[in-house]
């Protein structure tokens, strides 16, 4: 689908800036909806627009269960009305008491969070009960991308059990994250995804018998959505993908299955220099586009049909392209990012455009670590 992203009064505008457009943004949570087979089985998370705004809108789709993986998330969330929020992250420290003064102070939000180890657990379980509150508690499991969880197995099942028996804690299930679980071909996915479930609902069948509940299963990212999303007969499962109503160019050049996500954010970017005859330089640097991916993956040029990036610093940058005669200093450029999520932490604003226009500003809400708590 071809899409037009350029402003009409592009000279009111400071570059380089991050344009949002609501139509696509609907249009790809309408999509995810369909995809799940309904918001009862969504569970999308907020680290990818961090806005109250799109919160709001899958609240009004229906979507009851959210997660974030920070403590401002979490309370943006409730301070839109979220009923059910999950911290999917390991909290230690003082953000244990943050997390009981946020339970108290938005008794209409049910908080989760996660433990992954028995220490962790202690040191959750007294802090709710020094601060007179509990809260629910997934258990964190590994199923192969070994950033945080542990390992299905009898370790695991031990502190689910530990997880029964604790004061200040409620067990609630299973998260079962699978950022490893990215390769392009929908198949692999689907077998990697077969190997860890089989073990998982095993877990989840013997902690049963035991007579501990293990009512939700939260799964996946946007690139395993459409993997899990199929399982639906299996009870307590919700979906987790996040970058899904943003979307970007690096899950849409990889992902053939998520064709009809759109990419609903573009960057507007200008050219500040031409350096020699094939080199453009924009003002589109580290402060303003995600440099996690490859240099060559950090954004897809809309106006440039054949181009290679040979640096990215700061506040530049710069291409070679034997097209750059084309181009006059000033010129307006837009591009799509190749990671959205941390592309949006950059800025402290949206600027939503409806009809070529500028209609809105929406505040990057939960960039900040924290809000009032």
């Amino acid at each position: 689908m071809a899409v037009n992203y350029r402003l009409e009064r592009e000279e009111e505008v400071y570059s380089p800036a991050l344009l949002v457009y609501p139509a696509l943004i609907r249009q790809n949570i309408a999509c995810v909806l369909r995809w799940a087979g309904g918001p009862q089985r969504l569970c999308p998370h907020v680290k990818t627009h961090k806005t109250r705004e799109i919160a709001r809108w899958l609240l009004e789709a229906g979507v009851q269960r959210h997660k974030c993986a920070t403590l401002a998330e979490a309370e943006m969330l409730a301070q839109v009305g979220a009923p059910q929020v999950l911290i999917a992250y390991p909290l230690v420290g003082p953000n244990l008491q943050r997390l009981a003064a946020l339970i108290r102070r938005y008794p209409h939000t049910h908080f989760a969070t996660l433990v992954d180890h028995p220490a962790a657990l202690a040191a959750l379980a007294s802090a709710m009960q020094g601060a007179g509150t509990e809260v629910g508690v997934l258990l964190d499991l590994n199923v192969g991308q070994d950033r945080t969880g542990i390992a299905v197995g009898p370790e695991a099942a031990a502190l689910y059990q530990q997880m029964c028996r604790s004061p200040g804690v409620r067990p609630e299930g299973f998260h079962v994250y699978d950022g490893h679980n990215n390769a392009p071909e929908r198949s692999e996915r689907e077998a990697t995804a077969e190997r860890f479930w089989k073990d998982v609902l095993a877990l989840r069948r013997q902690l049963e018998e035991q007579g501990c509940p293990v009512p939700r299963l939260v799964v996946g990212g946007t690139p395993s959505f459409p993997v899990h999303s199929r399982w639906q007969q299996i009870p307590g499962l919700e979906c987790s993908p996040g970058t899904f109503v943003l979307h970007d160019a690096g899950y849409g050049s990889k992902y053939a299955d998520l064709a009809e996500l759109i990419p609903a954010a573009a960057l507007m970017t200008r050219v500040i220099s031409r350096p020699h005859p094939r080199r453009v330089t924009l003002d589109l640097g580290t402060k303003a586009v995600a440099a996690d991916p490859p240099l060559e993956r950090r954004v897809r040029l809309l106006d440039v049909p054949e181009y290679t990036v040979v640096a990215h610093n700061e506040e530049h940058l710069v291409i070679e392209t034997p097209a750059a005669e084309q181009f006059q200093i000033g010129d307006v450029l837009y591009a799509l990012p190749g990671h959205i999520c941390p592309t949006v932490a950059l800025y402290r604003e949206l600027l939503v455009v409806e009809n070529g226009i500028v209609a809105d500003r929406w505040l990057v809400a939960a960039r900040d670590r924290s809000l009032t708590v």
